[in-house]
């Protein structure tokens, strides 16, 4: 029974904190016993980032990308139409629910051809903007019987 009692059982000690393990006391023992290398490391640790991955897509002088531009004919019919029906660029925006910008682009012809916003301008217009006859008035629809 004795021999119990005279080894010690410690239940809680106190863990080292990083902040004493960095401590320069510390970090010289360490060296001196040979368990840490200094060497500096090169580029390491920087916020830098590389010059190009391997997943990176190179594109060559000799690609060109061309974005498909809203026809001139087709512009030009935009322009004689709402001049026609005596709307301003703002008015013919409101009436298709766009921003007055992309009847400008459309007009000028700089937008990007978007199918649905020719289709709302042709029956705001009442005028062709796509296919072969440009321009030419819309062929009128029956009413729909009931």
């Amino acid at each position: 029974m004795d021999s119990d009692w005279d080894h010690q059982i410690i239940i809680r000690k106190k863990p080292q904190r990083a902040a004493d393990a960095r401590s320069s006391k510390n970090v010289n023992e360490a060296k001196r016993s040979g368990g840490v290398d200094t060497s500096k490391k090169f580029n390491a640790g920087g916020n830098k980032q590389r010059a190009g991955g391997s997943n990176a897509a190179l594109i060559e002088d000799s690609d060109e990308l061309k974005v498909k531009k809203v026809n001139p004919t087709a512009s030009k019919a935009i322009q004689q139409a709402r001049n026609a029906k005596g709307m301003t660029q703002k008015d013919l925006a409101t009436k298709i629910n766009e921003k007055p910008t992309v009847v400008t682009d459309y007009e000028n012809g700089r937008g990007i051809p978007d199918q649905q916003i020719l289709g709302k301008m042709e029956r705001a217009l009442g005028v062709k903007l796509r296919g072969k006859d440009i321009g030419q008035p819309l062929p009128t629809r029956a009413p729909k019987k009931k």
